[in-house]
């Protein structure tokens, strides 16, 4: 795109009807988000601009995804100038496999979380995500050390004010539930150590919707917002299986209900690795997400 077109570009998101703009509170409430591993089959740039043009004004970005655009741009500034020009917020960042679990592979995850930090602070994030994906064996002293574990992450993470926001996921061995997550954070007992929760990992996994309950107010950081579909087998169901709020089995007015009076405000952000989903036009894609998400967060 030429200097040109992309300035012509940028004047016409402020003719974007008032309707369709989604703007992030200013204090309170959830609003819609979107996380670029949903348009994962496009450059950052070009996923950046789609979702402005549909009224989007958060975004979670995946940090490589940035760096390769800052590696071509001129520097990490170019893509925060990129999304302040298209009015859009980087309200997390993702993500950093390898941080709670005991593994080979840790100290590789504390040095890549190092740049990844840098690099949120530089783009205005002040989170990043950390997903459980442990496929070990695990004994109680393992949780012990995934505590401390966390805890030194936060240390890397507290000098660029970002928090380390630990996932479970359903497929993990090692954090696979809400209480769990929640047992580890408390444990790490860190102020950049933070709890989040995505509504596919938690519905489609074996935590129960009473554990949500577990939640102190204002203890979840961040959310990821998807649906279980109910086929295949959630047995069989993976990353790719998860589709758009409201097409599943889900009960997300419920958890929306339950989050808000335990004092959740933020971004409900939609994270799909659905190849179908991926290849949508950025644009097109946000518009429906929209229409998904916000009647079920309002």
């Amino acid at each position: 795109m030429s200097k040109h077109s992309r300035r012509d570009f940028v004047t016409s998101l402020a003719a974007v009807p008032l309707l369709l703009q989604n703007r992030p509170p200013a204090s309170g409430g959830m609003f819609v988000c979107m996380h670029e591993a949903s348009s994962d089959r496009f450059d950052f740039r070009t996923a950046m601009e789609g979702w402005a043009k549909a009224g989007i004004r958060a975004v979670e970005p995946t940090l490589t995804k940035v760096r390769e655009f800052a590696q071509k741009e001129g520097g990490p500034m170019a893509a925060r100038k990129l999304l302040d020009d298209l009015g859009l917020r980087a309200v997390s960042s993702s993500n950093q496999l390898g941080l709670p679990e005991p593994g080979e592979q840790r100290l590789k995850s504390l040095e890549d979380l190092k740049w990844k930090v840098e690099l949120a602070q530089a783009i205005g994030a002040d989170r990043i995500v950390a997903p459980s994906a442990g496929t070990s064996m695990y004994t109680e002293d393992d949780y012990k050390r995934g505590a401390d574990n966390l805890r030194e992450a936060g240390e890397i993470a507290r000098p660029f004010g970002v928090s380390v926001m630990l996932e479970h996921a359903r497929t993990s061995r090692f954090a696979g539930s809400l209480p769990t997550a929640l047992m580890l954070v408390r444990a790490a007992n860190h102020p950049n150590v933070k709890v989040m929760l995505d509504t596919y990992h938690f519905w489609g996994g074996i935590s129960k919707f009473e554990d949500l309950e577990l939640l102190r107010d204002g203890e979840l950081h961040h959310l990821h917002f998807e649906d279980v579909p109910d086929t295949p087998p959630r047995e069989i169901q993976g990353q790719p299986h998860r589709v758009f709020p409201g097409e599943g089995i889900a009960p997300l007015r419920r958890i929306v209900e339950v989050l808000k009076k335990k004092g959740y405000s933020g971004p409900a952000s939609f994270e799909s690795f659905t190849p179908q989903i991926q290849s949508m036009d950025p644009y097109q894609l946000a518009l429906r997400v929209r229409k998904a998400i916000e009647p079920l967060i309002a």
